[in-house]
């Protein structure tokens, strides 16, 4: 998965609908990106793939191949692995991608990229928890990584119906770095979360 693709396409597809959700139904959602955050339904809170498309991206299986054969022969190499986990990613298979990331981070554990795509791949099959496991770890790794931080508050939001959980992370976001694209994200959040529930993200950023 591309490192942006919560960030840019949840600000597209999910805040929007985050007031409605809370007001209406205050069900999970399943899938992180539409209204489900993991998936359930329709992605609605949920982080997004890729560049934001709702549709899935078509595997090309020549291309998997050749990447296992290369995964199988370089045991140590970590690339090939977070290509295939990217690939399955992007076609919405999110076990395979979940199999191949975690191989990948093994290699690579301190790439804070990795870490954060794997915990959205956990929260796209209906693992919220383990998500949030997997976000801490990159905090670990790297405190102020906005992705993260962003992706966090989606979790909390539409996984764990924190909602105030959801405003800490992403004023967070918003004070570590204010020109960012996930900052512009996480404003929305924020403004959709305070106007249906008025004294959840009534804290400034940076207060």
């Amino acid at each position: 998965m591309k490192s942006d693709a919560i960030a840019y396409g949840i600000a597209g597809v999910v805040f929007g609908l985050i007031a409605g959700w809370i007001i209406g139904s205050q069900q999970a959602v399943t899938r992180p990106a539409a209204a489900p955050p993991v998936a359930q339904q329709a992605p609605a809170g949920a982080p997004a793939s890729g560049s934001g498309a709702t549709r899935a991206a078509i595997l090309d299986e020549a291309q998997v191949n050749a990447l296992k054969s290369v995964a199988a022969r370089e045991t140590s190499n970590a690339t090939p692995r977070v290509q295939l986990g990217n690939l399955y990613f992007d076609a919405e298979r999110y076990d395979d991608a979940i199999k191949w990331y975690e191989e990948a981070v093994k290699l690579s554990p301190n790439d804070v990229n990795l870490s954060t795509d794997l915990g959205v791949s956990y929260y796209y099959v209906n693992q919220p928890d383990t998500a949030l496991e997997q976000f801490n770890r990159s905090l670990k790794l790297d405190p102020k990584h906005a992705k993260t931080l962003l992706n966090l508050g989606i979790v909390k939001a539409f996984g764990k119906q924190d909602l105030q959980g959801a405003a800490d992370a992403w004023q967070q976001v918003i004070k570590l770095a204010p020109e960012s694209p996930e900052a512009q994200a996480a404003k929305r959040a924020l403004d959709s979360l305070q106007s249906a529930h008025p004294g959840t993200a009534s804290q400034k950023p940076g207060t």
